[in-house]
């Protein structure tokens, strides 16, 4: 059966899935990118942005099952643009250029409808305005019976944690603290949804964990 995934989401020892102030110099806020820092190395991330050489090892192994399957993804505006409000014919074509990672349909929450952006690589950004679920129903049918991928931000994630529709959830705790920011966790109740852990694995740069839905 397919799934909803999140995969290889990176928080902070103290919770937080992103820094204050996100702009387009600080994607993931005011020391957000240190979240990632236990990807950046591996030989999946590396090869992702053309890169030879990388990490085989447990981190490696983690971010490469986080694209085993997957046949669309969803992901929160902020995961595609820096913008607010309704969409202005600036160019922006997301954060990964004309050849995005995905290689195939993104659903993009959203409350201000534009037409579909297609990509090179077999990318196409589809722009979904009435909800999560109607965004879920149209990436598992473009899915073809494969999972889908979750992608972010937190807010987006909480969202579908608190509709109980997650089905399986790899977080990455890093080492660092950010004091501030979006929290993931809080006020969510994660047993009480039906969430337990089921795999952990800890390497010099991280904690991962797996989750998954009674």
């Amino acid at each position: 059966m397919a799934l909803l995934r999140v995969a290889s989401y990176s928080i902070s020892a103290d919770g937080y899935g992103a820094g204050l102030e996100q702009s387009l110099a600080d994607p993931m806020g005011k020391g957000g990118m240190a979240l990632h820092g236990w990807a950046f190395g591996t030989r999946t991330l590396r090869t992702m942005f053309g890169m030879d050489g990388g990490s085989d090892g447990v981190d490696d192994s983690f971010a490469r099952r986080g694209f085993d399957n997957i046949g669309s993804w969803i992901l929160g505006r902020n995961m595609f643009a820096h913008s607010r409000g309704p969409w202005t014919d600036d160019g922006w074509r997301g954060w990964w250029g004309d050849d995005p990672v995905y290689h195939c349909d993104v659903f993009v929450l959203t409350r201000y409808a534009r037409a579909p952006l297609v990509m090179d690589g077999g990318t196409t950004f589809h722009f979904v305005t009435d909800g999560i679920e109607a965004a879920l129903t149209r990436a598992m049918a473009a899915a073809s019976g494969k999972d889908v991928r979750l992608g972010g931000g937190t807010a987006t994630i909480r969202a579908y944690l608190q509709a109980g529709l997650v089905d399986e959830m790899h977080l990455v705790q890093s080492p660092v603290l950010l004091g501030q920011g979006e929290s993931l966790f809080a006020g969510l109740d994660l047993p009480g949804l039906g969430y337990h852990v089921t795999e952990t694995a800890g390497t010099e740069a991280a904690r991962h964990m797996i989750l998954r839905r009674s």
